[in-house]
């Protein structure tokens, strides 16, 4: 395994970092147990979950995937050899059952980091995130912005100060953000060097061969800024296993949660298409090309990778280890050029 430091940190991460969002909706926390033993077994040190998960979020299992971890943290003890990370949800229409407000406020984001640390079991965070803006933007999907959140006050200032607070107090040791765009993560950096407030270390954003918007601005940022891609969704939330290339398959996170159609349009399905030949003619399988590209790139800090399964969690930590050639990176930007971001 390799580590590198949590930007601006003397924290070291693992190059992977385990995605927890199936905990507690396609596993169990016996499986959410194994899975972590197996991804520490490996030398991942850096695992990654969210107050709103597990994934397909809804009322009834809100906090179930900070539990298990939890449960498991306690079980394990050892604490300070891990790097948690967790992240508070934004507004969003339909998760008001979440906690009301629903926004970034000092008050919100108290009441979120308290009940993480219940939930977690634990006395500090490593890293908290702002899963998603408050304001309303182009992200899940959408392609373009053709207008701004004219009703959106900027609380980016009282946000840093209160993290600020949880930072001087213990509970948190550095921030993120997350699904954020060009703009945001400036308005950030803005506030931490006008303000001396709290720099964020990372930008957890989708990142795979089918999405990499990342490139388009966000790249140069993080680049000059010191700030560290945690790439999410390598695979395309399954897709780029080539299994869904004959239709979605039963049992899987698409063909359980149709309502997820990011990865599948028919531009995407064509890109993946392409990518399997490419990954088939090199004698490798598509996973494991997708997964290995990912990591290869410098600006990423950590591929978080998710997995149902101890087999699936092994053969994406196994990826990691692969270094694509340049003839098959050469091939991946020809069909990059022919199908550019299908899957936004």
């Amino acid at each position: 395994m390799n580590y590198r430091y949590l930007p601006n940190t003397d924290i070291k991460i693992s190059s992977v970092c385990l995605g927890t969002m199936t905990f507690g909706e396609q596993n169990t926390e016996v499986e959410a147990h194994q899975q972590l033993d197996f991804a520490i077994s490996e030398g991942v040190n850096f695992i990654d979950t969210a107050e709103m998960y597990p994934i397909a979020a809804r009322k009834e299992t809100l906090g179930f995937t900070e539990k298990y971890i939890g449960n498991w943290l306690a079980k394990r003890g050892k604490r300070d050899d891990l790097v948690i990370a967790t992240k508070i949800a934004g507004p969003n229409r339909g998760m008001e059952y979440i906690r009301q407000p629903l926004d970034f406020s000092k008050k919100s984001i108290t009441e979120a980091v308290e009940l993480s640390l219940k939930n977690l079991q634990t006395d500090y965070i490593d890293l908290y995130q702002f899963h998603w803006p408050e304001r309303v933007m182009n992200m899940f999907g959408k392609r373009g912005l053709q207008d701004v959140d004219h009703q959106w006050k900027d609380t980016v200032e009282e946000v840093l100060e209160t993290c600020q607070e949880l930072i001087k107090a213990g509970k948190i040791r550095h921030i993120g953000v997350s699904n954020e765009s060009a703009w945001g993560v400036l308005r950030y950096l803005e506030l931490h060097k006008l303000k001396n407030l709290p720099k964020i270390s990372t930008i957890q954003n989708p990142y795979s061969l089918l999405n990499r918007l990342y490139e388009v601005g966000l790249t140069e940022i993080g680049i000059r800024e010191n700030i560290g891609l945690l790439a999410y969704s390598p695979l395309g939330f399954g897709m780029l296993t080539g299994k869904h290339l004959k239709g979605l398959q039963a049992n899987s996170r698409l063909g359980l949660f149709p309502q997820f159609t990011r990865y599948t349009s028919e531009q995407a399905i064509k890109a993946t298409t392409n990518y399997q030949e490419i990954a088939t003619e090199h004698g490798m399988s598509l996973t494991a090309m997708a997964i290995a590209f990912v990591h290869q790139q410098k600006m990423v800090s950590s591929v978080i990778v998710g997995a149902t399964s101890v087999a699936q969690l092994k053969e994406n930590i196994e990826a990691s280890k692969i270094t694509l050639s340049n003839e098959v990176l050469t091939a991946i930007e020809k069909v990059h050029e022919k199908f550019p971001n299908p899957s936004p």
